[in-house]
């Protein structure tokens, strides 16, 4: 099954899928360009599903401004199924003393988030969304993947991994896979069109993780230009079935309904055409549909 804001749904029904991207998100880093108006991430969710977007995977993790509460009504009035995280981002997206706070009951949380509810409300997170370094793990960054292994042991939830500038995915593996038993299916490796080298792409998909190419969004990255490369050599491959594709809307000026976008839709108005294009409807299908629906359930 896969877990969204409003229960559970069969992998067959999740439909066309945004597998990486946030409604709601507010980080110290990036002062000013909170996500947390509801008015617009609803105007946001509209417009992808005016595009043909049936679910959008929302990866915004515990103690960021999640807004989980209003989740289910976003869901109910557009038809767009969410998921929901929990989990705990890089030390430096919080206030000073949260991490800190957090830190004893870590595996606990995500537990609780993930078979009871977040905050006050009755949400179910539906994966646990954690985060490496550039080229490293640091402490932090293990402490929170070893309780993400262990919440995971528990419930079976897949594992979403920020990689800052898409590196170090190698040694999440390592980590994860080689050493917290996580079976390699329930790994989804963000970021990857950060760190365009499809010798390191292919490397990662020899050990059976899900590759999420995922920030056309985000206007501060020059590897855009890259991305239909990278998928190339991995259809090439033979490795279509690990493919995701998210658009990670991390800041207000990034949507498309409200702000100066491109916005969620961009995935299904301009690169889904564009795959479609290069390499027929089958891989856009893998790309958009069957592969998420295999990736994100438990």
């Amino acid at each position: 099954m896969i877990r969204t804001v409003v229960g559970e749904l069969t992998p067959e029904r999740l439909g066309v899928c945004d597998s990486h991207d946030h409604l709601f998100f507010r980080s110290v880093l990036l002062a000013g360009q909170e996500l947390d108006d509801a008015s617009a991430a609803l105007a946001e969710v509209r417009e992808f599903a005016a595009a043909g977007g049936q679910a959008i995977v929302q990866w915004t993790p515990h103690g960021l401004g999640r807004q989980a509460e209003l989740l289910p009504e976003i869901s109910t009035q557009t038809g767009v199924s969410l998921l929901a995280a929990t989990g705990l981002h890089r030390a430096e997206h919080y206030p000073d003393g949260f991490v800190e706070k957090v830190r004893p009951r870590l595996a606990e949380i995500f537990h609780t988030e993930l078979t009871v509810g977040i905050g006050n409300s009755s949400v179910r997170a539906g994966l646990i969304k954690v985060a490496g370094g550039f080229h490293r793990l640091d402490e932090h960054a293990r402490f929170v993947m070893e309780a993400a292994a262990e919440a995971h042991h528990a419930t079976g939830a897949p594992i979403a991994i920020h990689h800052e500038l898409g590196s170090a995915a190698d040694a999440v593996l390592d980590l994860l896979v080689d050493t917290l038993a996580v079976p390699p299916t329930s790994v989804i490796l963000g970021h990857l069109n950060r760190f365009p080298d499809a010798r390191a792409h292919l490397d990662l998909a020899k050990r059976g993780a899900w590759l999420a190419f995922d920030g056309p969004s985000r206007a501060n990255n020059a590897t855009d230009p890259h991305l239909l490369s990278c998928l190339a050599a991995l259809l090439d491959a033979g490795y279509g079935d690990r493919l995701l594709l998210g658009g990670d809307t991390t800041t207000a000026k990034a949507r498309g309904a409200t702000g100066e976008g491109p916005g969620m839709q961009f995935l299904l108005t301009t690169l889904r055409p564009r795959i479609t294009r290069e390499f027929g409807p089958e891989a856009a299908a893998a790309i958009f549909e069957s592969n998420p629906a295999r990736a994100f359930a438990w």
